[in-house]
């Protein structure tokens, strides 16, 4: 595989697991995003672990009354 996905090795790493669907249920449980390849394997992007510990940027939006809104 290209240096774009994490290598089998670097999964079991991550999960702390050998077993592939024991792979896949630990990145779902974590919420990492992922793929399944034809031989059931999960494959992970860089970019995804990158990104996973960044905290979401939310901005709430939404309706608010007029009282408060002061309109």
């Amino acid at each position: 595989m290209s240096a774009l996905f994490l290598e089998p090795d670097e999964i079991a790493q991550l999960t702390g697991r050998r077993i592939k669907s024991l792979q896949i249920v630990w990145l779902r449980q974590q919420g990492i995003p992922f793929r399944i390849n034809a031989t059931g394997h999960p494959v992970v992007t860089r970019s995804a672990i990158d990104t996973a510990g960044a905290a979401p940027n939310y901005t709430r939006t939404g309706w608010t009354p007029r009282v408060i809104a002061g309109a």
